[in-house]
Order: structure tokens, then C-alpha cells, then sequence
């Protein structure tokens, strides 16, 4: 698998809920921190602010603009963000799976959008590779959305049989698409991880450490998948992921080790050999310094829950 269906799998994003929001005249609405979720958004017609709490300067949402929040942070839509906003729990109760809420007078503003619950135990490691603010321009990128916004559009409208059930589908869609769309467009432009896999040279290291966890990659290794030098290389990865190459490396191997763990009875020799170590005391000095826990305690506690 490619990276990002790598990191979108471990995460099993399940939608939680999905719908419509019309809002007209001067408004502001205030959400709350929501942790191991995801939400996406796409505007449909007018537009809005959105800001989010330690997520960089706010953005102004036209129609064909879309927005992904991957860390579950406190964030406002608004007509101006100077207005005092209601408490979003005063506005959406109404909206039930599939339904259409709405706010104020008037259509200024349409959008529809859907929350995710990450269920996949590692999530909080996951999410961190992913910005706080996603925003997706109207541009060619987002031809690839409009099918699935339109389609959810009138899902949401006609409660139709099996409409919850095309609605998730749809949902995960938006999800995807809105993240490739962000890769489309950044172009090694920005740093961190998702920005990283658009950057023709560090991506293609990335994509060599997803495609073969357990080789043993060195240094030149990589730098020569990215074709460059290892200095350089090395200065680059970091400044764009935020983790030196070798870290990351180990760090994606743990996370690939606690899934396993926690989804099969395999030995942890037979782990730690598929990722690499050629000792089973090699790979738990390892994970106890990425996870906090050694191996074995951390089978215990994944047990437990």
C-alpha cells in the first residue's frame, strides 16, 4: 500500500456523522475539541471563516472549497469572526445522520460535512503526521470532489433507503480525495509528513520505507532512492517530516509492531525479524524507546481495553 492508505488504515477512521448546514445573515458557531476524530468539509454554495485553535491564520471558505481538521481541535465557522459564536450543540442536535441543519435567515452559506472516530489504537501517533488545518482551494483538484459532494448533497436532502449507507461510503471518499487534493496542490510546498509525500525526492524515500519496513535502510540507503546526498538528504527529511529518517523508520516499524501484536498471536521473535532486527532484544529496546512500554507489558495493556 501507498503511504497514505498505510497511515488512513491504521487510523480505521469510522464515520460517526454526516450532514448538511445552512446558515444565512450574521452568524458564528463555536465547536468543541472532539480528540481521535477527524472532520472534513466541502462549501457547496456562498461561504465562510474558519478558524482553528492553534491552526495558523484563519481561512476564507469560498464555494468548491474544501477543509479537513485531522487533530479534533476547537475550531469556529462563521460569517465574521468577530461575532460571539453559539455553541455548536444549540445548533446541531436537529441535524440527525442524514439530515440538513440549519441557521439564521437565508442560504448565504451551504456546506456539508462529516466526523470520523479513529478506532485504531495508534491514532494519536498517526494523527500527529498530519497538519491541524487542511485547506483544499477551488481549483482542478477539486473536480475530484464534486462528484462525491453532489452525490452526498442529495443523499442528505431524501432520506431514501440506504441512504445512511451510501452516505458513509461517501464520506470516506470526501475524506480521501480531500487529502490527495491537498497533496496535488502543496507540492512539497509545506512541511510535515502529508506535505512531505508531495515532494518528488522525499516522498519517494517515504514511500521506499512504507513499501519494505523490515529492509534494513541506511542513511545512503534512502538518500539514494531520493537522489541526493546523505547530508543534504538528511537536513531535507527532517526539516520537511520533522523526524530524522532513522527515527522515522523506527517509529513506522513500532506502529506496524503494536498492530500486529494487537491483531495476531504472533511471537514477537517473528515480529522483530520481519522488521528488521535480528534480535528479539534489539527490537524490544527499540519499541520501549518509541512506545514507553516494553513489548510485552504493552500486549498486556492493549489486552485490557
Amino acid at each position: 500500500m501507498d503511504p497514505l492508505t498505510d497511515v488512513l488504515s491504521l487510523m480505521r477512521p469510522q464515520n460517526h456523522m454526516s450532514a448538511g448546514f445552512r446558515a444565512g445573515g450574521p452568524w458564528a458557531i463555536a465547536f468543541p475539541a472532539v480528540s481521535g476524530t477527524i472532520k472534513c468539509g466541502a462549501v457547496v454554495c456562498g461561504g465562510c471563516w474558519l478558524s482553528v485553535e492553534d491552526g495558523g491564520r484563519p481561512v476564507c471558505l469560498g464555494a468548491g472549497e474544501g477543509f479537513v481538521l485531522p487533530q479534533g481541535r476547537p475550531f469556529r465557522l462563521a460569517s465574521d469572526l468577530d461575532l460571539d459564536p453559539v455553541p455548536a450543540a444549540a445548533v446541531f442536535p436537529t441535524a440527525r445522520r442524514g439530515g440538513i441543519a440549519e441557521h439564521g435567515q437565508g442560504e448565504d452559506c451551504f456546506l456539508v460535512s462529516s466526523r470520523f472516530v479513529l478506532e485504531g489504537p495508534n491514532a494519536d501517533f498517526l494523527l500527529s503526521l498530519l497538519p491541524p488545518l487542511i485547506h483544499i482551494g477551488n481549483g482542478a483538484e477539486w473536480q475530484s470532489l464534486r462528484w462525491s459532494v453532489e452525490r452526498m448533497m442529495a443523499e442528505l436532502g431524501d432520506e431514501r433507503p440506504g441512504s445512511e449507507l451510501i452516505i458513509r461510503q461517501l464520506a470516506h471518499m470526501i475524506l480521501v480525495q480531500a487529502l490527495r487534493a491537498y497533496l496535488e496542490t502543496e507540492k512539497g510546498n509545506a512541511g510535515g509528513w502529508l506535505a512531505a509525500l508531495s515532494d518528488r525526492q522525499i516522498g519517494a524515500a517515504i514511500r521506499a520505507i512504507h513499501a519494505d519496513p523490515g529492509r534494513r535502510f541506511t542513511i545512503a540507503d534512502l538518500a539514494s532512492v531520493a537522489g541526493m546526498s546523505r547530508s543534504t538528504f538528511a537536513l531535507r527529511f527532517k526539516e520537511k517530516v520533522g523526524q530524522a529518517p532513522m527515527e522515522y523508520l523506527t517509529a513506522w516499524r513500532m506502529i506496524l509492531a503494536a498492530e500486529r501484536m494487537q491483531s495476531s498471536n504472533a511471537p514477537l521473535s517473528a515480529i522483530a525479524a520481519d522488521l528488521g532486527y535480528e534480535s528479539e532484544s534489539a527490537f524490544s529496546k527499540a519499541f520501549r524507546r518509541v512506545m514507553a512500554v516494553p513489548p510485552r507489558q504493552f500486549v498486556r495493556m492493549a489486552a485490557t481495553v
